[in-house]
């Protein structure tokens, strides 16, 4: 395994694990009971701060992949990466709804330089045939770091949230630096006319713009993790719950992510396993209506991640294969969008649901409507993903 590779494995886990060691914290400090030491916003107006950091970094990352094909992924991601820290150190700082927003939409901003560089920058030094272990343990590094951030995150929670948001910033900083010493300057293999050359080609590329527009569905589902599901581990188990919440998610990640994905290359196609794994989520969802305990809640939690971790390196090779040579990182921009908008969609939503379901008196609310996305989502895979050459099948 060479450098760059063993350099983009090591900061994704940076990455990540900065990332869960203080975004699970907005949530909890924020909207967090004030007998509990949070301030009591409304969930809702939490969910639309982490909705619009979403759109916003989504959003980019479409025009970051296309100018990671014209300019190379190494200064986007080093650029992103600076912002990000700025962004984290910012939320420390904020007492106002509105300078939280324009902190979370300056961490969003530098997501989105990173994202799709970083996906081209794997695709680009790794040979195609290695590329899906690629992906699996990039994501492997990432639920390590998703492990290791809600614990520490929880453990600085108790020294203040502006402790937590400083030191996720510095964890940036660090993933920055290990980029700037590991990974080349990754040239472009030819130089658009224009960054939106490439935008225009994924854009028009019919059977991959249905794809990714199906997977709104998928994301908006994938985003409730860091509102629905954690704003009920709170109710039921306290501010701590987080940490043995996301610990549990990203740690069956980390054991059997890539053993199963394995097996499933070996006895499943491709486009069946992500139907079925999406399917998976939305029932997972829908079960936790009925999760009366923490235990029980994080049993749907663990059926849930078996779903999300075969998700991600399938939709990540799949991008990869349907991507023509100079357009990898426009394809994993263009895909952006399915996060962005579901993602934004996911955060308001899931906190909106909450809310409305307390005040109707049914708490099931939440859950019963994000398992009905999560069919309808595998429905429309299976739709999206007909005839889809066996190559990328």
């Amino acid at each position: 395994m060479s450098a760059a590779q063993l350099g983009l494995i090591g900061s994704n886990f940076l990455m990540w694990g900065g990332f869960f060691a203080v975004i699970p914290l907005v949530t909890v400090h924020f909207s967090g009971s004030v007998a509990g030491g949070g301030l009591g916003w409304s969930a809702a107006s939490v969910g639309a701060v982490l909705g619009l950091r979403q759109l916003t970094q989504q959003g980019l990352t479409v025009f970051g992949g296309a100018w990671a094909d014209r300019w190379g992924a190494k200064p986007l991601i080093l650029l992103g990466c600076a912002l990000r820290t700025l962004g984290f150190a910012w939320m420390g700082f904020s007492d106002s709804w509105a300078e939280l927003l324009a902190a979370a939409v300056l961490a969003g901003v530098g997501g989105g330089l990173f994202d799709a560089p970083k996906s081209a920058a794997i695709t680009q030094v790794t040979p195609a045939e290695h590329r899906t272990r690629m992906f699996s343990l990039t994501s492997m590094s990432g639920n390590a770091g998703m492990v290791m951030g809600p614990l520490i995150g929880a453990a600085l929670l108790g020294l203040g949230f502006r402790t937590a948001a400083l030191s996720a910033a510095g964890v940036y900083l660090l993933a920055g630096a290990v980029m700037a010493v590991t990974l080349p300057h990754l040239r472009p293999q030819r130089l658009a006319a224009s960054s939106l050359d490439g935008l225009r080609a994924a854009a028009t590329d019919t059977r991959f713009r249905r794809f990714t527009l199906v997977l709104i569905g998928y994301f908006i589902l994938s985003t409730q993790i860091n509102v629905a599901v954690t704003l009920k581990a709170i109710a039921l188990a306290g501010n701590g719950a987080t940490g043995p919440l996301y610990g549990l998610s990203a740690g069956l990640a980390v054991l059997l992510q890539y053993p199963l994905l394995r097996l499933v290359e070996r006895f499943v196609p491709v486009r069946s396993a992500l139907v079925a794994a999406v399917l998976l989520v939305g029932a997972a969802l829908g079960l936790m209506s009925v999760a009366a305990t923490f235990p029980q809640l994080l049993g749907c939690v663990a059926l849930y991640s078996l779903g999300t971790m075969i998700v991600y390196p399938t939709q990540q090779t799949l991008t990869a294969r349907f991507a023509p040579p100079g357009r990898v990182g426009s394809y994993f921009g263009f895909s952006a969008i399915s996060l962005g908008v579901g993602g934004a969609v996911g955060s308001v939503l899931g906190g909106a649901l909450v809310d409305t379901g307390a005040q109707l008196g049914f708490p099931a609310l939440p859950w019963v409507t994000l398992a009905a996305i999560g069919a309808l989502t595998a429905l429309g895979l299976r739709w999206a993903l007909r005839g889809l050459p066996r190559r990328a099948a």
